[in-house]
């Protein structure tokens, strides 16, 4: 049987791979997509999508408590967690689904199956009826990342959970322990804690949201505490006894161990590259720690194979996947896209409050031997935030003292997952303070808090 023969391949039909099979399909290559599992990915499915259907039922169930301070009222309040999974997934459903309609409308060719790399150009699949051989000058590798296990931690989908049983919980959590508190470990610990288990955050560096702005991480961690979360940072599990319906968590404070027993526990300690089983090693590509090396065009080095997402390393951010899905399809169909740039790529946690951040923190500007201008706005502040009953939050930002360059923005609160992207843009555009000061923002909005926070580096700050 003759090889089918595309200009590109990409495996994985995650936010990566999708997107940069229909981006090589608009500028008339010939795609095919190969995918194993769902269309989506991760991010669809399991990941980016469903956690925020679910985190949108917590957030409204806690206003719903919170119903007489806006002169409402709402008698017997309550949540079925099965009405509110089975929510989370019809929307990933939706999606996962629209996906499938995008690849045929730009006439994609996809295969269900597992795939394989066994020479330069070639790809074989494994599919329910054999296997198909594929050729293709150019092959983009998406197979994105799944669930760090730690032995001794692995999950058992009953007491010890990942992300994919706490997306499909078998119950609600009592009593919970969430290890790691990155995105994924802070949004599940917030959607639990809000719906009423008792919650308890394990973290090993030295505080929560570890790579957030060590000022955003502190006032985020006072907000968790006063919902009821219980916060232990360099911690670390040792052990998990697991007995029936309990488990005992083995927590090292300081030198000091204390067992505490909790009905479940989330996992949520990282994740690592899928890079097993495609022949990568066989090949010559070069792997640091499960990902896959590449530069700043996502090259592996060996001629026309390419690594996008979080199988090419850090910042694991599926925007981050799909952005390098269209400049690698830009960069094959012989056009010269601009190489993505990690240091302005905002990352997103829609705990309670929201964290959003773009460019470098306070801390990490001086190391870099910048002379810097910070400046900061609360959402005391600001009339829009009030109204909401959102006024806990805060809006930092980081100036390069010489050339009015803006370093990096730092939120935490209402809505800032929202904003951030005003700051975002603001980077691609090289814009510096004098911009942003003369540009009007609309009022009453939470932005205005973006211009006050650049007046303030510069001791302008009108309403502070």
């Amino acid at each position: 049987m003759a090889a089918k023969t595309f200009d590109l391949i990409v495996i994985g039909a995650g936010p990566g791979g999708y997107v940069a099979a229909i981006r090589g399909a608009q500028l008339g290559l010939k795609v095919a997509v190969v995918e194993r599992e769902h269309l989506g990915g991760i991010c669809l499915n399991w990941g980016c999508i469903p956690t925020k259907a679910l985190l949108r039922s917590a957030e409204v169930f806690h206003l719903m408590e919170r119903a007489k301070e806006f002169g409402l009222s709402a008698d017997k309040i309550g949540y079925d967690i099965d009405a509110v999974v089975k929510r989370s997934r019809g929307v990933a459903k939706q999606l996962s689904g629209g996906v499938g309609h995008l690849l045929k409308k730009n006439k994609v060719t996809v295969i269900m199956g597992e795939a394989t790399l066994p020479a330069k150009g070639k790809v074989s699949v494994k599919t329910e009826k054999g296997s198909e051989e594929l050729e293709a000058k150019n092959i983009i590798l998406a197979t994105g990342a799944r669930a760090r296990t730690l032995p001794g931690l692995e999950a058992d989908g009953d007491l010890v959970w990942t992300y994919k049983h706490a997306l499909n919980p078998p119950r609600m959590p009592k009593k919970l322990l969430v290890i790691g508190s990155g995105a994924i470990g802070i949004e599940f610990a917030s959607f639990f804690n809000t719906l009423g288990a008792d919650t308890t955050v394990v973290e090993v560096m030295d505080r929560v949201l570890p790579v957030e702005d060590a000022e955003i991480s502190a006032f985020a961690k006072k907000q968790f505490v006063k919902q009821g979360m219980k916060i232990m940072e360099k911690s670390m599990v040792k052990q998990l006894d697991r007995a029936a319906g309990k488990v005992t968590a083995h927590i090292e404070t300081g030198g000091k161990v204390e067992k505490m027993e909790f009905d479940t526990v989330i996992s949520a300690v990282g994740i690592v590259g899928n890079v097993e089983g495609l022949g990568l090693e066989a090949l010559g590509v070069k792997l640091d720690r499960t990902h896959v090396v590449v530069d700043e065009y996502c090259r592996t080095g060996i001629e026309g194979l390419f690594a996008i997402g979080d199988i090419a390393g850090a910042p694991w951010l599926a925007h981050k996947a799909s952005h390098e899905g269209v400049m690698v399809a830009e960069l094959i169909a012989g056009q010269k896209p601009h190489p993505v740039r990690p240091e302005s790529i905002a990352g997103c946690t829609y705990c309670q409050p929201q964290v959003a951040s773009v460019g470098y923190t306070e801390a990490k500007a001086k190391e870099l031997g910048y002379d810097i201008k910070v400046g900061r706005f609360p959402f005391i502040g600001n009339g829009k935030a009030i109204a909401l009953g959102e006024p806990e939050g805060m809006i930092k930002t980081v100036f390069d003292a010489k050339t009015g360059e803006l370093l990096g923005a730092h939120m935490v609160g209402a809505e800032v997952t929202e904003l951030i992207q005003g700051y975002v843009i603001g980077r691609t555009l090289e814009t510096t303070e004098a911009e942003l000061m003369n540009t009007v923002f609309p009022h009453p909005t939470l932005s205005e808090m973006m211009h006050e926070s650049v007046l303030d580096a510069y001791g302008r700050a009108i309403h502070f």
